[in-house]
């Protein structure tokens, strides 16, 4: 985003498996806490996948009014924790005065939206029939609720809708969030993903198609991205939003601003409903576009958030276009997935892990890829095994992927560089 107006990031919330805030989000990455254990939300005795990364310790009534909670799904709670989190770190609580609304927007993106309530919902309709469906499934299920939900707290009015782009869904809720500002169409966006698809039929479906560890005896040894042992990955549930301002408009009300997007690429493989292409190539295009959308060139990237999903195509893939990218230099950039602690959040993924960067930006410190044991000869570059890397990050690349062949790389860059 080069030629056009700069895009900071004033606010950031989360809601992990590893921790309900920003904070201890953070520091559970930090330390290499595993998230992941069996599963809780609903009886997963006869699933060959049995395990997850579940959201712990959350409570709905923190972020909003009981009567509204209880019109939620799960995953709108987490959406609205997040966001709410967002915004009262950017010190806002809606447009200024004298500002006009329909230069705020919300675009908050879900993969998959509110399947629980989805299936509960079908078990009333079979069961009970048709008259005892709830009125609100529709508006509970749907992904863009979340982005309305926000919107009507706050009043902002501007663009409003859920991209669903499948795990690179957050990510393109960020990025396109970002165009919205650049091109001068908006001044303030609250963006990011919210997902909980913890659920009978997801991780059925996930199962089914094997893209899910069994490694059922320890959860949370599961998700061991780049690892030759590798089996699938374990799905997460959680939500991450950012507020994202016109720099100069930042500025001028003396908030804080946490880093910068800096760039944003997102391609298409055209290739395969859920595989990537084997060398990577949508990958590295859309690492190539996010770079030079924000002027930068390969030699600047100092610290990739991977995709790192923990799946085999995935994960030698994804390195191979690493390696087309950066050449020799992959070897000396740090390549990590904090997938190996939160799991999988789908939908989410994109938005926390984009969190993760610009806290890496601003400490220089880079979260571990934890539970490595075995090494693999298609991804041999730093990964973060042995414990959080210090060191100073001034470029992030934040890589989401998504089945359907969609790819989004974020370029987060430190504040002040």
């Amino acid at each position: 985003m080069s030629d056009g107006r700069r895009v900071a990031i004033t606010g950031m919330g989360m809601v992990t498996p590893v921790g309900a805030d920003v904070q201890s989000g953070w520091d559970a990455l930090v330390a290499g806490t595993p998230g992941g254990g069996p599963i809780t939300l609903f009886d997963a005795g006869e699933f060959t996948a049995r395990i997850a990364c579940e959201v712990k310790d959350f409570d709905p009534l923190g972020w909003m009014g009981r009567k509204e909670a209880r019109r939620c799904d799960r995953y709108a709670q987490f959406g609205v924790a997040a966001a709410v989190q967002a915004m009262e770190s950017a010190g806002l609580s809606g447009p200024p005065p004298g500002c006009d609304p329909y230069a705020f927007g919300v675009l908050i993106g879900s993969g998959i939206g509110g399947i629980t309530t989805l299936e509960n919902n079908c078990r009333t309709l079979f069961d009970r029939g048709p008259r005892r469906v709830s009125p609100f499934l529709i508006p509970m299920l749907i992904p863009d609720i979340v982005s309305g939900l926000v919107s009507i707290r706050y009043g902002l009015r501007g663009p409003n809708y859920a991209t669903v782009s499948a795990c690179a869904s957050s990510a393109h809720a960020i990025g396109d969030a970002a165009r919205y500002i650049r091109e001068g169409r908006a001044e303030l966006m609250v963006a990011g993903g919210a997902e909980a698809a913890v659920a009978p039929i997801s991780v059925a479906g996930f199962a089914a198609m094997k893209a899910l560890s069994t490694r059922n005896d320890d959860p949370q040894g599961a998700s061991r991205p780049f690892d030759a042992t590798r089996d699938g990955f374990v799905i997460g549930e959680g939500a991450g939003c950012v507020v994202l301002e016109e720099m100069e408009r930042a500025r001028a009300r003396g908030v804080e601003i946490l880093g910068e997007v800096a760039g944003y690429g997102p391609t298409g493989d055209a290739h395969h409903m859920t595989a990537p292409l084997p060398g990577g190539e949508g990958a590295l295009s859309a690492m190539r576009i996010a770079l030079k959308d924000a002027g930068l060139g390969p030699d600047d990237v100092d610290y990739i958030n991977a995709h790192g999903t923990s799946t085999p195509l995935n994960d030698r893939a994804e390195t191979g276009a690493i390696k087309a990218l950066l050449g020799p230099r992959a070897y000396d950039i740090v390549v990590g997935s904090t997938k190996s602690m939160t799991g999988h959040l789908l939908g989410a993924a994109g938005a926390v892990e984009t969190v993760v960067c610009v806290l890496a930006c601003r400490t220089g410190v880079i979260p571990p890829t934890i539970n490595f044991s075995t090494p693999d000869d298609d991804c041999d570059l730093e990964y973060a095994h042995a414990g959080p890397i210090e060191r100073p990050v001034t470029v992030a690349l934040n890589n989401s992927f998504g089945f359907g062949g969609h790819n989004v790389c974020l370029a987060i860059r430190k504040y002040g560089e």
